[in-house]
């Protein structure tokens, strides 16, 4: 790491803690001119960085900027293999993530920007990614054997990741909009998009690309009238802290879920999250859209739906509109 990633490794730790110019340079083992333009370039970054004389330098506690450092000092051992990179801006995180898994890059390379300009969602739609607002980030994994039903798994176990992480740093009650998105009541806050790669011959996974966009705070300009009725936030207000807090939780939650032996053990926490079980909903495919009421969710995660014609079906992907009451 260079003066800057340790200096800021150091306030992170020590949030609203005052260390002397002197301090720091014995600390870090630079100068302390080093010390003093590492501050310069965190401060011309966003970071608000006190100066008392007699006192030294100081990181607000309400600082809310993503960075490695920020996250890593959340993280649970089980995020060891977590390979942070973190960006200003970038085009897209699951197509920078992408190119990565194409060198050979191991597991757990995980991208995470501040603003993307070509977001990627479902169905080759865009995903509203403006700066200084949410968390966008992409996830390299490579598990073992896993055929195309299995790699669902992925995305659901996120699902449940995500609104786990959504409770834990906020009063707000996050459920799942099968397949893939969070609501906080009537508001879609967030959206998982796996992208995969299988093998030819085997059928199996090479790799998979997890990624998840999370609407952490409103846009200064709101959100576009496309989907102002429809796009909610996680807090409403400036939390300390909240966005690197809130991509710890989620990869410290969707890692436990994804390393552990029994991985059908939050199936039913996922079942219990589901807002649309009982209610009539619109299976929407190919263009056209029909009635149907969502009976329930099987061990698999399929949405067990029954058309109006008594036709019933498991649906293992595709997408549905519910009309919220």
């Amino acid at each position: 790491m260079g003066t800057k990633e340790q200096l800021l490794a150091l306030f992170e730790s020590n949030k609203g803690v005052y260390f002397s110019g002197e301090a720091i340079a014995q600390k870090l083992c630079v100068s302390r001119t080093a010390v003093w333009k590492a501050v310069k370039t965190l401060r011309s970054e966003g970071y608000n960085i006190d100066a008392v004389s007699n006192k030294g330098y100081c990181l607000s506690v309400t600082s809310d900027i993503l960075s490695v450092q920020g996250i890593q000092k959340y993280l649970n051992p089980l995020c060891s293999d977590v390979k942070l990179a973190v960006f200003p801006v970038v085009e897209s995180t699951n197509e920078m993530v992408r190119k990565e898994a194409a060198l050979g890059t191991t597991e757990g390379y995980t991208v995470i920007a501040n603003e993307q300009t070509s977001g990627k969602g479902r169905i080759g739609r865009s995903f509203f990614s403006p700066s200084d607002t949410g968390i966008y980030m992409s996830m390299l994994l490579r598990p073992q054997n896993y055929s195309s039903q299995q790699a669902v798994r992925i995305t659901t176990m996120a699902a449940v990741a995500a609104c786990e992480a959504i409770e834990a740093v906020s009063d707000e009650r996050a459920q799942i909009k099968w397949v893939n998105d969070i609501y906080i009541g009537e508001k879609k806050v967030s959206g998982i998009l796996t992208e995969a790669s299988f093998g030819l011959e085997s059928g199996l996974l090479d790799y998979a690309v997890l990624g998840i966009g999370i609407n952490v705070y409103a846009p200064k300009e709101g959100f576009p009238k496309e989907i102002e009725n429809i796009a909610g936030t996680v807090f409403h207000t400036s939390h300390n802290d909240g966005k690197n807090r809130l991509a710890a939780e989620f990869l410290n939650r969707f890692m436990a879920y994804y390393t552990a032996r029994d991985q059908t053990d939050y199936v039913e926490k996922y079942r219990n999250r589901s807002m649309v079980i009982g209610k009539e909903i619109q299976v929407l495919f190919a263009g056209k859209s029909e009635k149907a009421l969502a009976l329930g969710i099987d061990e698999n995660c399929r949405l067990l739906v029954r058309y109006e014609d008594g036709r019933e079906e498991s649906l293992s992907s595709g997408e549905i509109s519910v009309r919220f009451s």
